[in-house]
């Protein structure tokens, strides 16, 4: 069973993708804010991390470029895919210079959060 954490600071975004997802058979952490993803990746066997760009306390790209910086092999490859409203070429870019795999527009669907997913395990 895969491990994924939830990052976004809406409360009802992380609610709605845990059922979901929960329902689909991944076992589910979640974080609402950047320093609260490091913590859980510290802390658990993560295999992928949905990740909000824009949030309080530490945004996401922070967030994901303190990941990769760990010095654990497995924060090197971590899937990491970014969910963000923001879908213009810089913001993709800005997200895969950061150590992002994907970018994920918002609004998210259910059927394709599990798409992308399927794509990055």
């Amino acid at each position: 069973m895969y491990n994924i954490l939830i990052c976004d600071d809406e409360k009802d975004i992380v609610s709605a993708l845990k059922i979901y997802l929960k329902t689909s058979g991944y076992n589910i952490y979640e974080a609402y804010n950047g320093k609260e993803a490091l913590e859980q990746i510290k802390e658990h066997d993560i295999h992928l991390v949905l990740m909000d760009i824009m949030m309080p306390v530490m945004d996401g790209l922070e967030a994901t470029r303190q990941i990769r910086a760990m010095n654990r092999l497995d924060a090197k490859l971590i899937p990491i895919a970014a969910m963000s409203a923001n879908a213009f070429q810089d913001d993709v870019e800005r997200s895969k210079k950061a150590g992002m795999n994907k970018h994920i527009s918002k609004p998210l669907t259910g059927e394709g959060v599990i798409r992308e997913i399927k794509s990055m395990l």
